[in-house]
């Protein structure tokens, strides 16, 4: 799991993660993934930009390709346990591929590895 804590100067009207919070989002879904069991089974990092500045923090969760955008503090018990635990994406949070900014999706890309439809494929 990627937590963006990108950071960019007030000016900037993209605005940032870490102007959004991402640090203490980082934090708790480190601290709830290890008080759920997940030590050395999920890690959770940061990432520099993950170029979805518009849409809040951003999180990526591989080996899915399950992208979440708008991320607050409040969401993380939820994609702790629902996803790092379930196995099951907070679709209310996920960003769709043909929504993510960047180069078109490859082939697969968000298909689940429990085979079920992941990110944009339903």
């Amino acid at each position: 799991m990627f937590v963006c804590t990108n950071e960019r100067g007030p000016d900037d009207a993209r605005g940032s993660c870490s102007a959004r919070g991402s640090a203490e989002v980082l934090a708790a879904l480190k601290q709830k993934a290890n008080a759920s069991g997940l030590k050395r089974i999920v890690r959770v990092n940061k990432a520099g930009c993950l170029d979805q500045c518009a849409r809040g923090v951003t999180v990526v969760v591989y080996p899915e390709g399950v992208w979440y955008g708008g991320v607050t503090l409040a969401d993380v018990d939820e994609l702790a346990e629902r996803h790092l635990v379930g196995g099951e994406p907070v679709r209310r949070l996920e960003i769709p591929a043909h929504e993510l900014t960047g180069k078109e999706a490859p082939p697969g890309f968000g298909q689940s590895s429990l085979g079920k439809p992941g990110l944009g494929q339903e």
